[in-house]
């Protein structure tokens, strides 16, 4: 019998992962849908990106946003950087905690960033020193950890080594991204059980797209293999803008009803996720993938 931990954590990733390839919303509109996931009880919000605005121009507003969220004193909020300006801008806009991604694949990273996956990691150092300097902690999201749109079948020594150095390099956290929405359970379990040793007591988490459809499963089996740490987005928001094909996030509101019907615990209330997926909706303009948004929730029944 499988032995799942007794709570699970999710960040909420909606506001950037989510909008990046939407029609750009004003900031008041983010500032709506941020008061609607801040209801649902989530610790933990991915605010915005700090990149191109002419790559991303959905995120673009990254500052003005960042100077609202201290009102909201019961989330830790995060900003996505891909280089050691970006992480310098998402400090002086008062982030405490910064993600910086690295691909696994090649054509993925320069696709993404310009640079290769080796010229990515070497990056880590920097943007390490400048966060601790500020005081702020670091996590390193490993992308097509499992597949590229570009090179195919990612070999999994390359996601290994990255979270390797990543953890040398002085990371706070690690996490693994299924970018495209390739992955399926045994391929989770097997990379979690070969990242794992080799990022000593480092915190875990991962990032699942529901492209084709496994991202539940995929979520559930990272959990049985003890990762406690998960990114969702409300109404199954999101997609990657440099990887052709890929969809939306697993949803918080499914992945919430998943956890809590097999005993795990994730603070986060379900009918206001299901709440705050309505607003994403109606904000966006067209429907979302999210399943509970459509059926609702079975002990009431309510979409």
């Amino acid at each position: 019998m499988t032995v799942l931990p007794a709570e699970v954590s999710i960040r909420e990733v909606c506001l950037r992962d989510g909008l990046q390839l939407e029609d750009p919303l004003p900031t008041a509109a983010k500032l709506e849908l941020l008061a609607a996931i801040v209801a649902t009880g989530v610790r933990e919000i991915e605010a915005t990106a700090f990149v191109s605005p002419t790559k991303v121009p959905a995120l673009a507003d990254a500052a003005e946003l960042s100077e609202h969220l201290r009102a909201f004193d019961t989330v830790e909020f995060s900003a996505l950087v891909a280089s050691p300006n970006g992480a310098r801008r998402a400090l002086a806009a008062g982030f405490g905690s910064i993600e910086y991604v690295v691909s696994a694949a090649d054509a993925h990273s320069r696709a993404n960033v310009g640079r290769s996956t080796t010229e990515a990691t070497e990056a880590i150092a920097d943007i390490v020193a400048i966060a601790h300097d500020a005081g702020a902690a670091v996590e390193v999201i490993i992308a097509t950890a499992w597949d590229c749109p570009f090179d195919g079948p990612t070999n999994p020594q390359r996601s290994v080594d990255i979270a390797a150095a990543a953890t040398e390099l002085g990371a706070d956290r690690i996490a693994i991204a299924d970018t495209i929405g390739t992955a399926t359970p045994v391929r989770v379990t097997e990379l979690v059980d070969r990242v794992r040793p080799v990022i000593a007591d480092l915190p875990l988490g991962a990032h699942f797209h529901n492209t084709r459809g496994a991202g539940l499963a995929c979520a559930y089996a990272a959990v049985a293999a003890g990762v406690t740490r998960l990114d969702a987005s409300v109404g199954g928001l999101g997609g990657c803008p440099f990887a052709p094909g890929a969809t939306g996030n697993i949803a918080t509101e499914d992945l919430v009803y998943l956890l809590r019907d097999c005993g795990v615990r994730t603070g986060v209330d379900l009918p206001a996720t299901i709440a705050a997926a309505a607003v994403a909706q109606r904000l966006v303009g067209h429907e979302l993938p999210s399943a509970l948004l459509r059926a609702g929730d079975r002990l009431t029944s309510t979409a």
